[in-house]
């Protein structure tokens, strides 16, 4: 089957999904489909690399583990059967404490913490999309990374709603509820980082 071949009126679940074979990387959210922008320009991934280093060597020897993209991450709604399953997203990088929740094709329920590092390519309706389906899943923590902007967002779950930090900019640090300990200097993440080539 080819991405041309797909109906993107359809809805789908993770059962389909999981039989596509085509080379276009595509998401799921509530069983509609959103292609993935095309490959992250350098400074993309050289922040998103730079967030995962640093969070996978604090999280040694610790019960929490950190993943980064493309790792599956099914979000449930009804049950985690592969036929009830409509949201199937792939987060620039997923920090997972209960580690019952992977099994060898990613991630089932929500992660503890996302990370999505912007791309011009990324769309105002994906990013809304995405955002509301990590509230309603329970994600304790959802950041925001602009590259161009150099500005970075912390939303924490307070009572199943997302409540937004101020925004964060090179001189500030971030830390996290569900990582104490853990910080991470804007000013080093963005020391390299071009906004004009972002």
């Amino acid at each position: 089957m080819e991405f041309a071949d797909l109906d993107l009126n359809k809805l789908y679940t993770y059962a389909d999904y999981y039989k596509w074979r085509f080379d276009e990387r595509v998401e799921l959210i509530k069983g509609k489909i959103f292609k993935m922008s095309p490959a992250p320009n350098p400074y993309h991934q050289q922040i998103a690399g730079d967030i995962h280093t640093s969070m996978n060597v604090f999280l040694k020897r610790k019960p929490c583990k950190v993943y980064i993209a493309p790792f599956d991450v099914r979000l449930i709604r009804k049950s985690a059967e592969d036929k009830d399953i409509t949201t199937v997203l792939q987060p620039d990088i997923c920090v997972i404490c209960d580690l019952s929740k992977i099994d060898k094709r990613g991630c089932v329920g929500a992660p503890d913490i996302v990370v999505e590092v912007l791309s011009p390519g990324n769309n105002v309706k994906e990013l809304k999309n995405k955002y509301e389906v990590y509230e309603e899943a329970g994600v304790k923590e959802y950041w925001v990374v602009s590259p161009q902007n150099q500005t970075f967002l912390v939303y924490t779950l307070i009572e199943n709603k997302f409540q937004p930090s101020p925004i964060k900019v090179a001189g500030d640090v971030i830390t996290s509820q569900v990582l104490p300990g853990y910080s991470l200097d804007l000013t080093e993440l963005f020391k390299d980082v071009n906004p004009d080539e972002a």
